[in-house]
Order: C-alpha cells, then sequence, then structure tokens
C-alpha cells in the first residue's frame, strides 16, 4: 500500500521527544506486516515493526485528512 504522510512542528518534535524521527516512522508504516495497520480507538491505527537499527517501535496515526497519514505518537517498544 503508498501512503502519503503529512508532519507539521507538533508531530515531528512528538516522535523526535522519545527518540524516534518521522523518516523512521514512516519506515515502520510502511514496513507493516500482516494484521497492521490495526484500530485502536476512535479513529486511531497502530503499526508494531522494525525501524532504525532494527529495533521494534509502535507507531499510531490517524488519516487526516482522510487518506493522508498523520503520525501521532512513535516510540520504540
Amino acid at each position: 500500500m503508498k501512503y502519503r504522510f503529512r508532519w507539521d512542528e507538533w508531530n515531528d518534535e512528538h516522535v523526535q521527544k522519545h527518540g524516534c524521527t518521522a523518516d523512521e516512522a514512516e519506515m515502520v508504516i510502511r514496513a507493516a506486516g500482516r494484521g497492521y495497520p490495526r484500530k485502536v480507538g476512535a479513529g486511531k491505527f497502530e503499526v508494531i515493526a522494525r525501524g532504525q537499527g532494527g529495533r521494534f517501535v509502535r507507531v499510531i496515526f490517524i488519516y487526516s485528512p482522510p487518506g493522508i497519514v498523520y503520525v501521532i505518537h512513535a516510540m520504540p517498544v
């Protein structure tokens, strides 16, 4: 699946605060295996996959606007 991402100052700084980068969050979503993304709440989706250096990273995102991925959380597991 081809994803389009939207980044702004808030979500870029938020993932960095947890030790990730926008590039790594995108890589995790693109690497999503079977069963992902999965719904985890009202309009929220989760992917857990390998990020940079092979570490596992959990990424939570919403579609905002529809069809565009807006990452709201990314953190090593």
